[in-house]
C-alpha cells in the first residue's frame, strides 16, 4: 500500500514530510514478508555474519509464519498500522491546505522507501520523521538507514531528519488526552484504584548493555507522564512500566506486561502503549486481545487499553508543528 497526494499538489508542494515505522502485513500473503524481513535486519537480529543471521531469519520465519497468520486473521486479515498511517497522512496534508505533501515509508513491509523517496527527487525540502517517540537502534536507526540508502541511490541531497520528542510537550498533552478520554466516565474514587502501565515493546537486554538509550529514555519518559498526570490532577493507584513482546531465550527488559497483569492485586488496569505512535499487531492484538484474555482469566473487574495517537486531529497538526 502506498500513499500518493494528487497530480496537482505534487507540482505545487516543495516540502514533503515522509513518515518512517516498521510497517506490517496489508494482507495475510505479507506476514511472512514482513517477518522475513524484520529478522534479517541487523538491528533487531544482531548475528554475524550476514549469510549465517539470515539462515536463523528464514528458520524463525517458518517457525512463525503460521501463528502471525492466525494472529492477524483476528486482526481482519492484516495490520491496521498502514491504513491508519495512510488516513494520518492525508489528514495532515489537509491541515496543511495541501501545500505539503505528507507521505510515509515502511521498513518491513511496502511501502518501501526506494518507491516512495523517488517520487519527491526534485522537492525542495524533505523531513524524514520516524514515528518512534523514543531513540532505539532496532527502530529509529533501522529505519533512517534504510531510508538514507534510497535516498543516496536517487541522489537525493536536501532532506532533513526530525528528531525523538518524547520529550515534547505537545506530543505529551495528546497522551495525556488519550488517557483522561479513557476515565472520563470514572470518578476519582474509581480512578484511584486503577493500576496505569505504560506498556513499551521490549529489548534484549544487551542491546541496552551494548549504549541503547531506549529503557533510559522510556523511564524518563514514564516520569514525565507521571508528573502531567498529577499536574492535572489524575491519581492512579500507582504507574507502572512495563515491557512487552519478548522473543527467545536470552534477557530481556522488565518487567514483562503479562507478568505485571498476573501479579497484580488490584485487577484493575488501564495500559497505554507508550512506545508506539500508531496502532498494530503489538497493542491491537498483544494487548487488546491477548492480555485481555488474561485479565479476564484473573478475574479483573477492569481492563483497558488506550489507543494511540493514531489519525487524530491532534497529531496530524503535531506533526506539522514539528516540521516546521
Amino acid at each position: 500500500m502506498s500513499y500518493d497526494n494528487k497530480n496537482s499538489s505534487q507540482n505545487l508542494a516543495k516540502k514533503v514530510i515522509l513518515l518512517l515505522n516498521m510497517g506490517g502485513p496489508n494482507d495475510l500473503s505479507e506476514v511472512s514478508v514482513f517477518l522475513k524481513n524484520m529478522f534479517n535486519d541487523p538491528y533487531i537480529l544482531s548475528v554475524k555474519p550476514d549469510f549465517l543471521r539470515k539462515i536463523l531469519a528464514n528458520l524463525i520465519t517458518k517457525m512463525r509464519t503460521n501463528s502471525a497468520t492466525q494472529n492477524y486473521i483476528k486482526l481482519g486479515g492484516k495490520s491496521p498500522i498502514n491504513d491508519i498511517t495512510k488516513s494520518l497522512c492525508e489528514k495532515t496534508r489537509k491541515f496543511a491546505n495541501e501545500q505539503i505533501c505528507v507521505d510515509f515509508i515502511m521498513n518491513y513491509t511496502p511501502p518501501f522507501a526506494d518507491e516512495v523517496v523517488q517520487k519527491y527527487a526534485k522537492f525542495d525540502e524533505i523531513f524524514l520523521l520516524p514515528l518512534y517517540p523514543h531513540y532505539s537502534q532496532t527502530t529509529v536507526k533501522s529505519s533512517l538507514e534504510s531510508t538514507e540508502i534510497a535516498l543516496k541511490k536517487h541522489g537525493i541531497k536536501n532532506y532533513k531528519i526530525l528528531d525523538i520528542f518524547y520529550q515534547n510537550g505537545q506530543y505529551n498533552e495528546i497522551i495525556l488526552n488519550l488517557i483522561k478520554e479513557k476515565i472520563a466516565n470514572l470518578n476519582k474514587d474509581e480512578i484511584s484504584q486503577i493500576s496505569l502501565i505504560f506498556s513499551a515493546h521490549s529489548l534484549p537486554q544487551k542491546i541496552i548493555d551494548n549504549g541503547d538509550p531506549y529503557e533510559a529514555q522510556m523511564k524518563e519518559h514514564a516520569q514525565i507522564l507521571s508528573n502531567l498526570l498529577e499536574q492535572n490532577g489524575i491519581k492512579f493507584k500507582e504507574i507502572i512500566l512495563a515491557y512487552q513482546s519478548r522473543l527467545g531465550p536470552v534477557k530481556w527488559l522488565g518487567p514483562n506486561t503479562a507478568e505485571v497483569l498476573e501479579n497484580l492485586s488490584g485487577k484493575k488496569a488501564l495500559i497505554f502503549p507508550i512506545a508506539f505512535c500508531v496502532d498494530n499487531s503489538e497493542t491491537d492484538f498483544e494487548l487488546s486481545i491477548l492480555y485481555k484474555e488474561l485479565a479476564q482469566e484473573k478475574g479483573f473487574e477492569y481492563y483497558e487499553v488506550c489507543r494511540c495517537p493514531n489519525d487524530s486531529d491532534e497529531f496530524a497538526k503535531f506533526i506539522l508543528d514539528y516540521a516546521k
